[in-house]
């Protein structure tokens, strides 16, 4: 009986150090999922087509299914576990998506949410198409896209409006 390799590594996750030992072939995905908890990352085709995989790592967005956790250690990961304030108010996003009912069975939205916070923090909610293009790698398969486009727009609005304010 031969024993899997196993190599130590250290992942910074939504302001949270971890230490874990994996296989050096476990994904970002698996690292979150199975061996961290943190079940708000979705698996949906695990092959970096769908998006629902969708986290930050320092700033970028990533596929954590096509990221292998190794890869990630020393950078600053985060997950939409750690999106909204500690005090848990929701982020611009989160609140815009509940008010436009932006998901309906909710299984794509958690890489939805990540990638329109990339969307608005890069400067790509200018018109709707342009955020329907920088979405375009995120499918939702009960086609909310109309009502993810507008909650992209609401949030980016009032974020240009909070930070104007706060200038």
């Amino acid at each position: 009986m031969t024993s899997k390799t196993r190599i130590p590594i250290k992942l910074q996750i939504n302001g949270h150090r971890h230490e874990l030992e994996v296989e050096p072939r476990v994904t970002l995905l698996d690292a979150l999922r199975d061996h961290l908890g943190l079940t708000g990352t979705k698996k949906g085709c695990d092959q970096g087509q769908c998006g629902a995989c969708t986290v930050h790592i320092d700033g970028q967005r990533v596929l954590a299914c096509l990221t292998l956790a190794a890869q990630a250690e020393g950078r600053a990961i985060r997950s939409i576990e750690g999106l909204a304030d500690g005090d848990g108010t929701l982020h611009a996003v989160q609140a815009a998506f509940l008010e436009q009912d932006a998901f309906q069975c909710g299984y794509c939205t958690p890489g939805q949410i990540m990638s329109a916070v990339a969307c608005i923090r890069e400067g790509h909610a200018g018109s709707d198409d342009e955020i329907r293009e920088y979405m375009a790698g995120n499918l939702c398969r009960c086609g909310a896209y109309p009502h993810i486009v507008a909650a992209v727009r609401q949030a980016a609005l009032e974020i240009a409006s909070s930070t104007e304010t706060a200038s």
